[in-house]
């Protein structure tokens, strides 16, 4: 077996938690995971992780080999990226993890085009709005948006940001009358994006620093912004949503945007992957052009 293989396979086997996750992660049965893991063991003399029927564990020994594995890792991938820099194109697959509708409306055209323009690159995307780990579950890329938590190993990049506008259906202002100020929102019944013990209130900037929190009356509360932009169409309520989102609905009329002399709140957009000696360059491809083309995407 390939040394430097079994070292990725045995990595993966940890961050996964088992060899029947590392398997479905890599493409590989169960028991092949399980053989280059031995393959390791034998090998080194050593044991690498204790096993039961529930669970697995490193022992000391397969702690620090697991800590070398990753870097040696690294290194091979780098040297890797070099040899493709050389050949001056992008090249080698490329996984990107974005929240869903950006990426669907804003970032996935834009990465389509990439590969459109490198025969060499292969594209691996996933929309999803759980936070991924880069590492542990083997992306190149994310995309997030909002404030960004300090992490040792990570690296990022603005890409862009977008605005927030208040937005309610022709039906809905006929019946109830436009809010003016910010002030008339708490007379309005709005359409709240909400998870699971928490409510987003709307955010409206009201100097260079300052910024003012709005909960309006909610009878509906989502959590998926695509169906608080069809709630809102129907007549439903006040909606706060992403302009790249409802611009199409507001130039065919179904939308009107309101409050037209408050500046909108906005939202980071930040490019983040792992801090590593030399970055590939489909990685860095990747980024400038999101960074030149995705403020475009989201006027």
């Amino acid at each position: 077996m390939d040394r430097l293989t079994s070292m990725a396979v045995f990595v993966k086997a940890v961050d996964t938690g088992s060899f029947a996750a590392a398997a479905e992660a890599l493409g590989l049965s169960a028991p092949m995971v399980g053989k280059h893991v031995r393959f390791l063991e034998e090998r080194l003399g050593m044991r690498l992780l204790n096993r039961t029927t529930r669970r697995q564990s490193l022992t000391d020994f397969g702690r620090a080999y697991y800590e070398r594995c990753r870097l040696v890792l690294a290194e091979a991938e780098a040297a890797e990226a070099l040899a493709a820099d050389q050949l001056g194109t992008p090249r080698g697959r490329l996984r990107v993890t974005m929240p869903a509708l950006l990426g669907r409306y804003c970032v996935a055209p834009i990465l389509l085009r990439l590969v459109e323009r490198h025969p060499g690159l292969e594209l691996d995307l996933s929309f999803s709005d759980r936070i991924a780990d880069l590492a542990e579950d083997g992306f190149d890329l994310a995309i997030r948006t909002g404030r960004l938590e300090d992490r040792a190993g990570m690296m990022s990049r603005r890409i862009g940001q977008h605005r927030m506008l208040v937005c309610a259906a022709p039906s809905y202002l006929d019946a109830h009358g436009r809010p003016e100020r910010i002030e008339d929102l708490t007379r309005h019944q709005a359409i709240l994006y909400s998870r699971p013990g928490w409510v987003h209130p709307w955010l409206f900037p009201r100097d260079s620093t300052a910024i003012q929190e709005v909960t309006p009356l909610a009878r509906l509360r989502l959590d998926d912004l695509a169906a608080i932009a069809d709630a809102a169409t129907a007549g439903m309520g006040l909606a706060w949503l992403p302009s790249w989102l409802v611009r199409e609905r507001i130039a065919a009329g179904a939308l009107v945007a309101l409050l037209p002399e408050q500046p909108g709140y906005a939202f980071d957009n930040h490019a983040l992957w792992l801090k590593t000696p030399h970055l590939p360059l489909k990685v860095r491809a990747a980024i400038d052009l999101l960074a030149a083309e995705l403020p475009k995407a989201m006027e």
